[in-house]
This record gives C-alpha cells, structure tokens and sequence, in this order.
C-alpha cells in the first residue's frame, strides 16, 4: 500500500510538472498565431506593419499636439492685462485687470519689480500668489528719481501665464500730488487759511513723515465763492506758493465757501532735496 500511494504520488507530480512546462510554449505559439493573423489581415486590406506603426506614432504626436495648444491657450487667457503704476503723494501701488477669460476663483498673481537698467527682477514677497488686482510697491520705489518697471504673471490648475510688463515708471515724473489741508481762521473782515501740503510716506530721522514741499515748488490756487454768486461762479483768491492766505474785504452777511485743488507743479518739476532732518 505505501509503494502504491507513493508512485501515485510521483505520478501525478510528473504529470503536473508536464502541463506547467507546456503552458509557455503553448502561449508563445498562440501569440505567433495571433499575431500572423493580424498581419494577413492588415496585408489583405493593403495596410503594412510599418504603416500601422507610423499612423499610431502620427496619431500620438496629435494628441499631444493638442494637449500642448490647449494649455497654451490657457495661458494665453489668464495672462494679466493692462499693468501699470498708479501714485499719489509718492505711494505707489501696481494694478493690473484679469485675462480675457473669466476669472475663475483659482487664478493667483506674482509680481516682480526692477529698476530700469538692472537686469535682475525682484520678487514682491506679500504680492507672491495673491488673488488682489493690485500690489503696494512704495517701499520698493522709494528712490523717487529712478524709472522702475513691475510684472505679473498667473497661475491657473498648474498652468501659468507669461509675464505681463508695465511701463516704465518713475515717481518723481508720474506720481500725482494731492490738494493741501486748509485750516480757516475768520473774523466779520477777513479769512485767514492756512495751506499744509499733503505728506509722503517717507520720514525724517525724527519720525515725522515729509512733505510733497519738501521734493517741489507747488504752486496754489485758492478759489472762493459766497452764496450771493452763481453757485457755478468762483472768483480766484489767490495764486502763489505761500503757505498762509489772509482774505478780506468780505461782504456782511455772505457765506464763504473755499477750495484749493490740486497745486500745479512746473513742469520742469524742478527737484529739492528733501530735508531729513
């Protein structure tokens, strides 16, 4: 009985061990078979492998041609427009409007800075990957004479935009002064004003921040006008760099209204010194 059970055992093991042997030759000549059979059949319908070949390779190079224009013309979309500065009273700030394509919440901005003639950009750290339409650069500006140029580019699901450039910009030339602070001082004869020129972001040693007189000669306009006038007519006071007004000759009786607009700056814009002191 045990000698029977073994060759049983042995047996079967033989026979086992033969199919697993068979199974790779079997496979390799099905394959064969397979693939003789595509080729008649390709052959028959006058198609060779070597076509085949070259129109799957053809077909893989359009699909990621597409691929390649689709990102472009995502990038294309989302690319920032209009940039430019915009400055009043030397504070400084870059704006920009979103692509052509409706912006959706994803879209996020860098912004890059230089001075003209410097071939290295500098990056904005607060405006780097920010969803706002504009970036505060007045620190990075604060060398009011120098032309500088700033950038932005976006960034959508991965894909981002070529850098979009501003103008060149230089403070001293472009930004725009605001009209002076009047303090009134009044009596029945006469109006005393007192012009302060607005003041820049920039400060002395001793802390106070330095007024626009400081860079320029302003030049102020102080109009005045009184209800028994055409509320369109005003009479022009006075016209000079002086920082204290009196007016008199007033009418008993009348309301007084005062302005001073924006003063005029040469336009030379002759440049002062500041004072840091």
């Amino acid at each position: 009985m045990n000698t029977t059970a073994n060759s049983i055992c042995l047996h079967s093991t033989w026979r086992q061990a033969t199919r697993s042997d068979s199974i790779p030759q079997t496979c390799s000549r099905g394959r064969e078979m397979l693939f003789n059979h595509g080729a008649a059949l390709l052959s028959m319908r006058g198609i060779s492998l070597a076509s085949l070949c070259l129109l799957m390779h053809l077909f893989q190079d359009k699909i990621t041609m597409i691929l390649v224009l689709e990102n472009q013309d995502l990038r294309d979309s989302i690319k920032p427009q209009k940039v430019e500065f915009r400055s009043f009273n030397f504070n400084t700030s870059l704006h920009w409007q979103p692509g052509r394509a409706r912006e959706p919440r994803d879209i996020i901005y860098f912004v890059q800075y230089k001075v003209y003639g410097q071939s290295t950009w500098h990056n904005k750290d607060d405006c780097w990957g920010i969803q706002n339409h504009c970036c505060d650069l007045t620190n990075e500006t604060s060398d009011i004479r120098e032309p500088y140029y700033g950038r932005v580019k976006a960034v959508s699901d991965g894909i981002y935009s070529d850098w979009s450039l501003s103008c060149r910009f230089t403070p001293w030339q472009e930004s725009m002064i605001g009209p002076p602070t009047i303090t009134v001082v009044h009596s029945n004869k006469f109006i005393l004003l007192k012009l302060q020129a607005p003041r820049s972001p920039y400060r002395r040693k001793r802390g106070s921040k330095i007024p626009m007189t400081n860079y320029y000669d302003l030049l102020y306009h102080v109009f005045i006008t009184n209800n028994l006038l055409d509320k369109h007519d005003k009479v022009l006071m006075y016209e000079g760099k002086e920082k204290i007004i009196k007016i008199e000759d007033l009418r008993p009786g009348a309301s007084y209204c005062i302005m001073a607009p924006l003063p005029q700056v040469p336009r030379h814009r002759a440049w002062k010194v500041p004072s840091q002191s």
